[in-house]
C-alpha cells in the first residue's frame, strides 16, 4: 500500500493522539507481530476501529502485514519509540504540573526526569497535614534518615513520632536553620533533650538552606515543598529513582561538610 504523505507532520501526530488507542497499538506492534484480534482485544475497542487503524497505519508504512499477523516497520519503530517517548514525559509532567513552583529548581541540580514514578502528595483543603502524613509513613519504613532544610520531621502531627523514632534507634542527621533549633530548643525542652540524650541524633546548623527539604530514607528520597507565606508544607514528593536520590545525596553532603555539629549542651542548656 503506498504512503500517505499529505498534510503535515502535525497531522500525523494529531492523527495518533486523536485516540487513545492508536499510539500504544503501534508501540505494541513493535515489540513483536500481533494478530488483529489480539490488538483488537488489548486496545478495548471494536473491531471495525481497529480495522480501519491498521488500515490507516499501512497507509503510512508504519506496518506491514504478515499473512494473519502485523508488525513494525522501521519507520514505524522510529515513531513509536518517539510517542512512547512523549507519552512518558507528559505522565512525569502532569505528575508534578501544580506544585513545580515548591519543587527545586533546574539550578540546584534536580531535573523533572527524577520525577518519574514518584508519589506526589499536596496539602489540599480537606487534607491539609496529606504531606507529614505521608512523611510519617516514610519515617516508619526506615532505619536511617538525613534531612536538610526546612525541617518537616518537628511538625505537628509528627514531631512526637518522630522523636520517638530517634528514640527508639533510628539513626538521625539533621542540618536545621538555627532559628528551628531555637524554637524547638525552647519550645520542647524536655523531648529535644530526651531525644538527643539517645545518641541517635545528630543536629547540624546552617544559616543558608535551601526553602525545600530534602529526606533522606533507607529506600526512597523525599522532596517537601513549602510556603513561605504561610509557613505549611504544601507539597512532599518521594521516589525510588537513583538519579534522584545521587542528586539528593550531593546536596546533603554539601552542607553537612560546611557545618559542625551542634553541641549537646547548646540544644538542651
Amino acid at each position: 500500500m503506498g504512503s500517505d504523505n499529505k498534510g503535515s507532520p502535525i497531522d500525523d501526530i494529531g492523527y495518533l493522539a486523536r485516540s487513545e488507542h492508536r499510539a500504544p497499538t503501534l508501540v505494541a506492534l513493535t515489540v513483536r507481530p500481533r494478530s488483529r484480534s489480539e490488538l483488537w482485544e488489548m486496545a478495548g475497542v471494536s473491531s471495525s476501529t481497529i480495522r480501519r487503524t491498521l488500515r490507516e497505519f499501512e497507509g503510512r508504512n508504519w506496518i506491514y502485514r504478515d499473512g494473519y499477523q502485523y508488525e513494525a516497520t522501521p519507520l514505524g519503530a522510529y515513531i513509536a519509540a518517539a510517542v512512547a517517548e512523549l507519552i512518558e514525559r507528559v505522565e512525569i509532567e502532569r505528575t508534578v504540573r501544580d506544585v513545580w513552583q515548591w519543587l527545586p529548581d533546574e539550578e540546584s541540580g534536580f531535573t523533572i526526569e527524577m520525577c518519574a514514578a514518584a508519589v506526589v502528595t499536596v496539602a489540599e483543603a480537606d487534607n491539609p497535614y496529606a504531606p507529614i502524613n505521608r512523611f510519617r509513613t516514610l519515617i516508619g519504613d526506615t532505619d536511617r534518615f538525613r534531612f536538610v532544610g526546612s525541617d518537616i520531621a518537628l511538625l505537628e502531627p509528627c514531631r512526637d513520632e518522630f522523636c520517638q523514632r530517634v528514640i527508639d534507634g533510628m539513626q538521625t542527621e539533621i542540618i536545621d536553620p538555627p532559628s528551628v533549633a531555637t524554637y524547638i530548643r525552647s519550645t520542647y525542652p524536655d523531648l529535644s533533650a530526651e531525644t538527643l540524650a539517645s545518641g541517635n541524633l545528630t543536629i547540624r546548623l546552617h544559616d543558608d538552606l535551601p526553602p525545600y527539604g530534602i529526606g533522606i530514607f533507607d529506600h526512597r528520597i523525599a522532596i517537601c515543598g513549602h510556603d513561605p507565606d504561610s509557613v505549611t508544607v504544601r507539597v512532599l514528593l518521594d521516589t525510588d529513582s537513583e538519579d534522584a536520590r545521587e542528586w539528593a545525596e550531593s546536596k546533603f553532603e554539601f552542607y553537612r561538610h560546611q557545618t559542625p555539629t551542634l553541641p549537646l549542651e547548646t540544644v538542651v542548656e
